[in-house]
């Protein structure tokens, strides 16, 4: 994989630094011969309208050279609503894929070949429904758990700070995370149990700083729970993982995946005594900053994008998802996420970039500033540990008026064009941009909404033709004889000439009827 010379035939060392890569704190890297043995995997995170139609983009991007599978889930799916609840109408399959039952996961997965494929799924508060999803549609297919690899994020504590996907309070949520840890150490050898994320922090609007000590001080919290619960530090440790957001300044974002594998060794070494060498290993995946595309001149996104991914590359990275250029302004096209996907296998196999383990070993500008970056994450840190730690922060809402203060004054300096955003307050055009964008399938909603016509038939609007026809083509599909009474029962009251209200109370009345019959029978 790797080469010997360059281009113009000059011999290449594999590492030319002082610190060696492999070596305890690891800050070069955690494997010695990084990329010139395995190169990182490359995902594309991908979620669509319905379960079949994220598959078909899963088969798509297989084709195209993904080694490994990212799975983003819709709005009502991670805060734990089936599509067909009403408090999740307008947001089904708009930032993602609905996932409510078995079915759906086995239609997402279909003939993706899970004993070779790693699956990443971002998802949190619901993490231990979904991750039991896969397990049974992976057993159904004769893959079996003990052999499955890939991540499930289940990192609750970020959701206070960065996003707001929770459920249940900090602390209540802390269990089902430890429930996560513990299964996966007794069934899911080679699954990650958990990926603590600073990339949603950073999205929200933190530095660099506040992204990496905000999501260690979260996994000093997680560490700290399992432990608690008498599991064995050099067992689950080795199971943990973060992801990371990569940003636009070249050289900082180097340093600091370089100063995160410093600052977690260090922690889990000196702090945990940890003794596996596993267990001491920072190891991450990094997608490029959603937060920095513009929607203006969007193809400039894929320059930024392209940076971005070098930065992650040789800030040593395990696995790598470069944003799509349109993802300002929806989701993105296949054209588009085919081109993100180039970028990466372009800094793989044009570059050189994989040639050397950490080719800016040595440089005092980087070195410098990853030094510089460990102190200053441990100072933070060491100032959330005061307070009692993450939990107690969060409650009183330290990162958050943290993240705020940052995301401000970063804002002041795009407005007083002290911070130049190429397109956007400098060098900008004034023609009307025409952009070939992804439009969201309606018709793939519908059928998910479908599954429950009380929902249906009581969205403002809803022409009661259009409803009975949807009713008559899901009424094949269903299976279940309860499901199948109820879609029966509404067809028949829809066909005559109520109100709405009307149509919802004699549907009910139906439905109880054939419940008490069953029961008398």
């Amino acid at each position: 994989m790797a080469k010997d010379k360059t281009i113009s035939d000059i011999k290449i060392k594999s590492y030319y630094g002082l610190e060696k890569p492999g070596e305890y704190p690891y800050t070069s890297g955690i494997y010695k011969d990084m990329y010139r043995k395995k190169l990182w995997t490359m995902r594309q995170y991908s979620g669509f309208s319905s379960a079949e139609k994220s598959n078909e983009r899963y088969q798509y991007l297989l084709k195209q050279g993904v080694t490994g599978l990212s799975i983003a889930f819709d709005l009502p799916t991670q805060t734990g609503y089936d599509s067909d609840h009403e408090l999740a109408f307008g947001e089904v399959g708009k930032v993602g894929v609905p996932i409510c039952t078995l079915e759906d996961m086995q239609i997402l997965l279909k003939d993706i070949p899970l004993d070779k494929v790693s699956v990443s799924m971002t998802i949190n508060s619901t993490a231990i429904i979904l991750l039991g999803f896969l397990i049974v549609v992976a057993e159904e297919n004769n893959y079996p758990k003990n052999q499955l690899k890939g991540t499930v994020q289940n990192d609750i504590l970020k959701e206070y700070i960065a996003r707001g996907t929770y459920i249940f309070p900090p602390k209540k949520s802390m269990k089902l995370v430890t429930d996560i840890f513990e299964y996966c150490n007794q069934h899911l050898p080679y699954w990650n149990t958990i990926s603590v994320s600073g990339y949603h922090i950073r999205e929200a609007g933190s530095n660099a700083i506040e992204e990496l000590a905000f999501t260690f001080s979260n996994a000093i919290a997680y560490v700290e729970s399992a432990i608690n619960r008498g599991l064995d530090i050099n067992d689950f440790g080795s199971r943990i993982s973060f992801f990371f957001n990569c940003h636009n300044y070249f050289f900082e974002e180097i340093s600091k995946f370089r100063a995160a594998r410093k600052i977690w060794a260090r922690v889990m070494k000196e702090r945990f005594k940890a003794t596996n060498k596993k267990a001491l290993l920072c190891r991450f995946h990094v997608q490029t900053a959603g937060s920095s595309l513009q929607a203006q001149q969007i193809d400039n996104n894929i320059v930024r994008t392209a940076l971005q991914g070098m930065s992650a590359v040789l800030g040593g990275t395990q696995s790598l998802h470069t944003n799509s250029k349109d993802e300002a302004l929806s989701l993105p096209t296949e054209e588009a996420a085919k081109v993100a996907l180039r970028t990466q296998q372009i800094i793989a196999y044009e570059s050189g970039a994989a040639d050397v383990v950490d080719p800016l070993a040595g440089s005092y500008y980087v070195e410098s500033l990853t030094d510089e970056i460990v102190e200053k994450v441990f100072s933070l840190i060491t100032e959330i540990e005061e307070m009692g730690g993450s939990i107690n922060a969060i409650e009183n809402n330290f990162q958050d008026n943290k993240i705020s203060e940052s995301a401000y004054k970063y804002q002041k300096k795009i407005e007083n064009q002290s911070q130049i955003i190429v397109g956007t307050n400098k060098f900008r055009e004034n023609e009307d941009e025409t952009n070939n964008t992804l439009e969201i399938d309606q018709k793939s909603i519908d059928n998910q909404n479908s599954k429950n016509p009380d929902v249906i038939i009581n969205l403002p609007g809803t022409n009661k033709k259009i409803v009975v026809d949807k009713l008559n083509t899901n009424l094949a599909k269903v299976k279940n004889n309860t499901n199948r009474t109820h879609i029966e029962n509404t067809i028949k009251v829809l066909q005559q000439d109520f109100n709405k209200q009307e149509i919802d109370q004699n549907i009910r009345k139906l439905d109880s009827e054939n419940v008490g019959a069953k029961k008398s029978g």
